[in-house]
């Protein structure tokens, strides 16, 4: 069986370029505005010497630790993930994973830092219940989903992603594909000074 390889990629494609990017009143922003408010946000922890946190679950964990290393290797600012072994087993343990990682940021997150969350439905408890804990912690927020249009999470943060598909792959690879664009931009800023 043969693989629709150019598809598959024209799809990957849309997923980008179709994403639906919201601000926290709700109004629609083209994709790149919303990119470079993404981009201003995350550059201004050059300034206040704040902190970028991202998280996610499964395959979105594994994006949220690859932007961190995009974010301190390439964008040279200080960047995190909240989801080491031991400490968000313990907050399950305790709290219930759907506290997990609010019970985490409630004790991380300061005024100014930045979270990044990302849920590929957008329906992830724990993590819609850390982008809550952060907004009353006076954090900023950016989130990423996909899946359905009405998903929890679309509508939580400063900046708001939604990538219009219901395939896993997709979803993760436009989410990939963002996050990668702000940390290459994070270089030109740094270059220009």
């Amino acid at each position: 069986m043969e693989l629709p390889v150019a598809e598959r990629l024209k799809e990957f494609s849309r997923a980008v370029v179709d994403t639906k990017v919201t601000d926290k009143t709700g109004t629609e922003l083209p994709l790149q505005e919303g990119i470079n408010k993404s981009l201003d946000m995350i550059n201004s922890i050059r300034e206040t010497q704040s902190n970028l946190y991202v998280i996610g679950n499964g395959g979105s964990a594994a994006i949220a630790s690859h932007a961190v290393i995009d974010f301190m290797n390439v964008g040279k600012i200080s960047a995190h993930t909240l989801h080491d072994s031991a400490t968000l087993t313990c907050m399950a343990n305790d709290y219930g994973y759907e506290n997990a990682f609010s019970n985490i940021v409630k004790y991380t997150l300061k005024p100014k830092d930045i979270l990044i969350a990302i849920s590929s439905s957008g329906q992830s408890e724990n993590i819609i219940a850390a982008v809550e804990t952060s907004k009353s912690n006076d954090s900023t927020v950016i989130t990423l989903s996909g899946f359905k249009p009405d998903n929890k999470l679309r509508t939580t943060g400063d900046i708001n992603f939604w990538s219009n598909s219901a395939d896993y792959g997709i979803v993760e690879i436009a989410h990939q594909f963002i996050l990668h664009n702000i940390a290459d931009r994070l270089v030109e800023l740094q270059d220009s000074k």
